[in-house]
């Protein structure tokens, strides 16, 4: 129509994100197109082509001197901030797309295959056991089909590849990571919060082995996390409410001089806070934490535990600088017993623990507690640290991850802390690396952890925020006990004569594993380059 404006789009700040979401559908289309024999391969190298290219995006952008910009109609700001997370978001996928496409420590994958071929092949078992007391179709059932002959059908055909639909939906899941931290409306934040959750719901659920104990886990990050959605949703209603608005600058302008009654914003910032928080797994919104960790196939939660984490506290540090800044002492007190409750509920629990994906689930809910010590700064200085932190957890906790798959038992990955006994003697190269990145989770010197929870804690104590890193430190030197323990029984207790053995790690989870382990250990001893880039950046708005 004549006169009407059309909002004005920035493909150049927003080319990283139309790669990944064109490259996922892409993805689907290849899924629908290729023939199954070289599907797999296919979709593993446009998944990596993907994300370089939206990760060289990312550098060519920040590293051209343009200014920051708020394009479709303000729905994203494309600024200092959310390019360093983007870059952080993409630089954690290919280690984490690396983990999910290995086939080597895993035969034939880390998850399902085609459920009709295994369904014939369980009931093949099933007929082939009746009488002989085996225990065909129970080992069938609570592998997943991996034991025997994983994935042949009752014809002996060969083994069904891995479901490559996985690749489309690490991609849009990526996707929507991206938009979630640089959403400049709350609308579009939440959008984009549907889009990165419904597709690691569904690859919670396709572990190849212990199937129920992975579907589980799926249903109760769905339910869990329609739960909190529906707060999200509820708490951007009372913002708009309040201020006729969902953007985060009038929000904001609105918090700082409207005369609309104060129940509606804060009521509003209640609501929206929980949603943001169950997504970052800080408690005691982690309930989902410690089951999704430890029933999802493990390159899946390396995945959710760095680029969800980063993805949900851009969003926060966002939402508190840009559209809460001018109430901090308002709400800040409450989310000092948020944060203390996190660090308290991580560290403690985290000590009950003989499983050590379970181990990591809690510890990543302590971490989650001192990530907010910087978020809660709204300060230049916490700022960069929250953001430096993000990067150093997020290589770690996908390099543990992949450490953690290698260790395998009878029936699949062997993450009881008895299976761990002794690792020192039997796998030294794995039992190092697995030392120095739980030292690194421990904040302990010449680790990124270190850097980072120092970081952290410096921008807290320069705002004003002493009592609470009194707290954290004590809380800190509580979890590394649970550290400790581990590294205390791979080297000081006798390994079991049948017990776990070690996977040799092939090509794809090799180089994860050392990119992790490289960048904790440079970001411990040269930080000063990514905290350089990370001073001086600000929010748009």
């Amino acid at each position: 129509m004549t006169g009407q404006a059309f909002p004005s789009v920035d493909y150049g700040a927003l080319a990283p994100v139309l790669i990944v979401l064109g490259g996922a559908c892409v993805s689907v289309l290849l899924e629908a197109l290729l023939p199954l024999r070289v599907r797999g391969r296919a979709q593993l190298g446009l998944t990596l082509t993907v994300v370089a290219a939206a990760l060289v995006a990312v550098i060519v952008r920040a590293t051209s001197g343009a200014a920051p910009v708020s394009t479709l109609a303000g729905a994203l700001a494309v600024d200092g901030p959310a390019l360093f997370l983007w870059g952080t978001l993409l630089a954690l996928a290919v280690p984490s797309v690396l983990l999910l496409a290995d086939r080597s420590v895993e035969p034939g994958g880390a998850f399902l295959a085609d459920p009709v071929a295994l369904g014939e092949a369980e009931a093949a078992e099933q007929r082939v056991a009746v009488g002989a007391r085996a225990g065909g179709s129970s080992s069938a059932r609570s592998s997943g089909g991996g034991g025997g002959r994983p994935g042949r059908s009752s014809r002996g055909q060969a083994p069904v590849e891995s479901q490559s639909e996985i690749y489309a939906l690490v991609l849009f899941a990526l996707g929507g990571m991206l938009v979630f931290c640089a959403a400049d409306d709350l609308l579009t934040m939440f959008v984009a919060l549907e889009v990165l959750s419904l597709p690691l719901y569904l690859l919670c659920g396709l572990a190849r082995r212990r199937r129920l104990m992975s579907q589980e886990s799926a249903v109760k990050y769905f339910l869990l996390g329609a739960f909190s959605s529906a707060f999200f949703l509820y708490g951007l209603a009372l913002l708009y409410g309040y201020a006729d608005s969902v953007k985060l600058s009038d929000i904001s302008l609105a918090a700082a001089g409207s005369l609309r009654p104060d129940s509606l914003l804060f009521g509003g910032l209640a609501l929206l806070v929980v949603g943001l928080l169950f997504k970052a797994s800080v408690g005691p919104f982690h309930t989902w934490t410690p089951d999704v960790y430890q029933g999802a196939p493990t390159s899946v939660t390396a995945f959710m535990a760095a680029c969800t984490k980063v993805a949900a506290f851009g969003a926060i540090l966002r939402v508190f600088t840009v559209a809460f800044g001018s109430t901090v002492w308002e709400w800040r007190g409450v989310l000092w017993v948020v944060a203390i409750a996190s660090m308290v509920i991580g560290a403690v629990l985290g000590l009950t623990q003989t499983d050590v994906k379970r181990m990591i689930a809690y510890s990543s809910v302590a971490h989650a507690g001192f990530l907010l010590l910087g978020a809660m700064a709204i300060t230049p200085q916490g700022l960069s640290a929250t953001l430096f932190y993000l990067l150093a957890y997020g290589f770690t906790t996908v390099a543990l991850f992949g450490l953690v798959s290698l260790v395998r038992g009878p029936d699949g990955e062997a993450t009881h802390l008895s299976a761990w006994a002794g690792l020192g003697k039997r796998a030294p190269v794995v039992a190092a690396a697995v030392t120095f990145l739980m030292l690194a989770l421990a904040g302990i010197p010449l680790t990124s952890g270190f850097t980072a929870k120092f970081a952290v804690f410096a921008a807290a104590l320069a705002d004003g925020m002493a009592p609470l890193v009194i707290v954290a430190l004590v809380v800190s030197a509580v979890a590394a006990f649970f550290y400790l323990r581990l590294i205390v029984l791979m080297y000081f207790s006798e390994p079991a004569a049948d017990g776990p053995t070690v996977s040799v790690p092939g090509p794809f989870t090799t180089v994860a594993i050392t990119l992790g382990v490289v960048v904790t250990l440079l970001l411990g001893i040269v930080p000063t380059a990514v905290l350089g880039w990370a001073d001086g950046l600000s929010f748009l708005g």
